[in-house]
């Protein structure tokens, strides 16, 4: 009696035509080999398909101290102060009587003539005699065209003599006033005025005339007697 394995192997041969038997010489027996060894081939050739597919791979997270941590997300900007001019710019407030009044951007170590341009120029008929055109402008200042002052102050952007004043009349410009001209002001020797000189030229100017008690030499008592007699 044939085994289970025997009628297999017989049921293929006979399932072979008779030309190829005749061809190929194959045994039931080599056959049945022959397609055991094709199986497992097709089985391997599976297995090595289904390992090399694609996989989705993670973003591997950052470990400190043993333990994950999650990755830094980008900050939200959050309201604060408005940015500072960038480098080389100053912005200035124009205002009176120009065609185009309003804060301007212009390009560091402009003058207030340039000012007056980007503003549209002045309007006919205006006198601006008082207004030192060739003065350079500082960032955050206001130039006030055609405008008369108060009594006892000073045209905006208008400077005596050299830039400076008296003690006795227009406060004297801490920006533009020489070394002669500050030791004119009370207090004020030819060693305090040069010390004056050496703050405006290392920090680019006076922007407020508080910025005077930042000068060697000036105290409280000092700055207070100064403070009227003064301006940026």
């Amino acid at each position: 009696m044939l085994s289970l394995r025997e009628r297999w192997r017989l049921a293929l041969w006979e399932r072979v035509p008779s030309w190829g038997r005749l061809r190929w010489g194959l045994e039931p027996r080599t056959l049945a080999a022959l397609v055991v060894v094709l199986v497992v081939a097709a089985g391997f050739g599976a297995q090595h398909f289904w390992s090399g597919r694609p996989e989705p791979v993670r973003a591997p997270q950052l470990v400190r101290d043993g333990r994950p941590m999650p990755i830094a997300q980008e900050p939200k900007p959050s309201a604060g102060p408005p940015p500072a001019p960038p480098a080389g710019r100053v912005v200035v407030d124009v205002s009176g009587k120009v065609r185009r009044p309003g804060v301007l951007r212009l390009p560091a170590g402009s003058r207030v003539a340039d000012a007056l341009r980007a503003a549209g120029g002045v309007r006919a008929g205006t006198d601006i005699t008082g207004l030192n055109r060739a003065r350079a402008l500082m960032d955050g200042e206001q130039v006030v065209v055609g405008v008369v002052p108060p009594p006892g102050f000073p045209a905006p952007g208008a400077a005596g003599p050299a830039g400076g004043g008296s003690a006795g009349g227009a406060p004297v410009s801490l920006n533009s006033a020489t070394v002669e001209q500050l030791d004119t002001l009370p207090g004020v020797g030819p060693v305090l005025a040069q010390h004056i000189v050496d703050y405006r030229t290392e920090h680019g100017g006076f922007r407020s005339v508080d910025e005077l008690r930042e000068v060697n030499g000036i105290g409280d008592r000092r700055f207070a007697d100064l403070q009227p007699l003064v301006r940026p």
